[in-house]
């Protein structure tokens, strides 16, 4: 005889978000900041009631779980280039590649033009480090120190520093939110990047031109200390030199000529060690900290500690250490842990048909591409709201839209991309979100206050819903670039 399966109804669909958004709220009411790692258990209990659901209905455990653990191994790839990109971080700050990038990238700080040059130089860091966090809460502390002893508006310097960083975090192969929009929804990481280039530039061009009109006749002839400071710490710890720089450009040639990001990193990992052991050798040596070591075995610890554990920084100069004690496959593995459980929930919503009720409810009067964007765009923006966690924000709705938009005859990269532009941006616009809550205490300027200048987040998912009415930058499935990676 066989067995009955029940179809879903819409209550049985919400029940496990409703679960999973009052869990996630009480993580971050009673865990703050440090919520990110509790999120991952309230997501696998979200996906327990899921399974409770399904069985109810008529599903056995076996095929929910076999449905988990399928959606799980379609992340297996990303997570590999997760762990890369933690060892890519570590050795390109002990080759002296990312403290060249930086050294270089604040003298372009002009303080006739303030707010224009904060918001460049923060992209420029936040590409080079693929964190907008880092960027805040390290070389915009000081940009804000800045503006203050200039007299200059707080909640504008403020917009200026969060635009450039998520400017800079969204187009780095760095980023986590970057390696988890192309993850969740099985798209080649370049790709992705390159396909956001549609709706970031325009954005990020109207961005500069905004702050460059609200900076004009604002300028000082003020020395900036601050930046002097920690260039001459960069200068007394690494050898700064352009020619630190050739492994950035040697991924990004990689990057251009679309080979396997994963190979790429690779090889971006492996010309960062050599270029450390080459010309940052006291560096290597001192981060090893083993005396009865000889110089080649504290060189190959060195290296294989910065890709594994990350660099650690002590040189005193505290806003230095904060920004260049990073990387490794270590710190990574929360964010692997995050993608395992996220997928494991969705695994669990799509093999019960919860998922794909939901969809239905949120598609029931999509007509249109443009509909799709608008439905994807507020999808995204509710998730920062209710879950309060930019990581959900883009996996909730990348696992909800993947199939629409195929149905659609839309590539899953403009998925992708829809979610970097309202998951991933708006997220530091909502006061109670994790990252409107620590850019708020980190910059000392109320969310509400800094918001309406953080003009490159709002820009872009409103950017996103005019491209896809007028269906400008849009790729379809006949027409996906050969590098995607499909599931």
């Amino acid at each position: 005889m066989s067995k009955i399966i029940t179809k879903p109804s819409l209550l049985d669909a919400l029940i496990p978000v409703i679960v999973l958004i009052s869990m996630l709220a009480g993580t971050v009411y009673v865990f703050g900041l440090d919520s990110f790692g509790p999120n991952q258990v309230a997501l696998i209990m979200a996906a327990a009631v899921a399974a409770m659901i399904g069985i109810k209905n008529g599903i056995s455990w076996h095929e929910i779980e076999q449905g988990m653990i399928h959606t799980i191994s379609l992340s297996l790839q990303s997570i590999l280039i997760l762990l890369m990109v933690g060892s890519l971080i570590g050795s390109w700050i002990l080759s002296g590649t990312v403290p060249s990038m930086i050294y270089y990238g604040v003298e372009l700080m002009s303080p006739d033009y303030f707010y224009l040059t904060a918001c460049l130089v923060c992209a420029l860091l936040g590409f080079s480090i693929g964190s907008s966090w880092t960027v805040a809460g390290t070389l915009g502390i000081g940009l804000m120190g800045i503006a203050a002893a200039l007299n200059l508006s707080l909640a504008i310097s403020a917009g200026a520093i969060i635009s450039g960083a998520y400017f800079g975090d969204k187009l780095s192969p760095l980023s986590e939110t970057t390696n988890l929009a192309a993850a969740v929804t099985s798209n080649n990481l370049f790709d992705h990047i390159q396909h956001m280039l549609w709706t970031t530039i325009p954005g990020f061009l109207i961005t500069l031109v905004l702050f460059f009109l609200l900076g004009v006749g604002s300028g000082s002839n003020l020395v900036i200390d601050d930046i002097e400071i920690l260039q001459n710490a960069m200068q007394q710890t690494f050898t700064i030199n352009p020619l630190m720089l050739l492994p950035l450009i040697l991924l990004l040639t990689m990057a251009v000529k679309k080979l396997p990001a994963l190979s790429t990193l690779i090889c971006g990992t492996v010309a960062g060690c050599v270029f450390a052991a080459a010309f940052q050798t006291d560096v290597v040596i001192a981060l090893a900290d083993d005396n009865s070591l000889s110089s080649t075995a504290a060189i190959f610890k060195g290296l294989f500690s910065s890709m594994f554990l990350g660099y650690s920084s002590v040189t005193g100069n505290e806003a230095l250490d904060t920004l260049l004690s990073k990387g490794g496959m270590s710190n990574m593995l929360t964010t692997v842990g995050l993608v395992i459980n996220a997928m494991a929930f969705g695994g669990a919503m799509r093999r019960t048909g919860l998922l794909q009720r939901l969809v239905e409810a949120a598609l029931s009067r999509v007509r249109s591409a443009g509909d799709m964007i608008v439905a994807t765009v507020g999808t995204c923006i509710g998730t920062n709201i209710l879950a309060a966690d930019q990581y959900l924000s883009l996996v909730i709705p990348g696992q909800m839209f993947v199939k629409p938009y195929e149905e659609r005859g839309l590539s899953t990269i403009n998925l992708s991309r829809t979610l970097e532009d309202s998951g991933t941006l708006t997220s530091a616009l909502v006061p109670w979100n994790t990252c409107g809550a620590y850019m708020s205490a980190t910059l000392g300027v109320s969310t509400f206050i800094y918001a309406p200048y953080a003009f490159f987040n709002i820009l872009c998912p409103i950017i996103a819903i005019i491209y896809g009415y007028s269906q400008i930058g849009l790729t379809t499935i006949d027409k996906e670039p050969s590098g995607q990676a499909r599931s």
